[in-house]
């Protein structure tokens, strides 16, 4: 799958989503990259995860970040990762499936769910 075309069903994945969360959604960039770089897989093991990264939210969640105040603040960071998802995939469909299941998982990360309550609420796994 070519780049354009993996950006294209993330922004697809985020247009796709309720216009209720798409409203809140704020300060949060989202990219793509073909692999997790070491700081991530850093962050992620310190967290206690391992395996194959499909993507990464970055970022103080919205349940604990008050006004961003005065100044400019960085914003959120989603990272999905694309060789990650295309190896897990079978087919093409498969992998939009997953790219559009990532990107909505990360984005429930910037609202302040767990992986648990993901998976509750949507049946996304963990």
């Amino acid at each position: 799958m070519e780049d354009e075309e993996f950006q294209k069903i993330i922004k697809e994945a985020v247009e796709s989503l309720p216009q209720e969360f798409k409203e809140k959604i704020e300060n949060v960039t989202i990219v793509a990259e073909d692999w997790p770089n070491p700081e991530q897989m850093r962050l992620v093991s310190q967290k206690g995860g391992a395996g194959l990264l499909l993507g990464l939210y970055q970022g103080i969640p919205k349940t604990r970040r008050g006004n961003y105040g005065i100044g400019p603040t960085l914003p959120d960071k989603i990272t999905i990762f694309k060789i990650p998802i295309l190896r897990i995939s079978s087919s093409h469909e498969e992998a939009v499936n997953n790219i559009r299941n990532t990107v909505i998982h990360e984005i429930a990360h910037h609202f302040g769910m767990s992986d648990e309550e993901i998976h509750k609420a949507t049946g996304l796994p963990v």
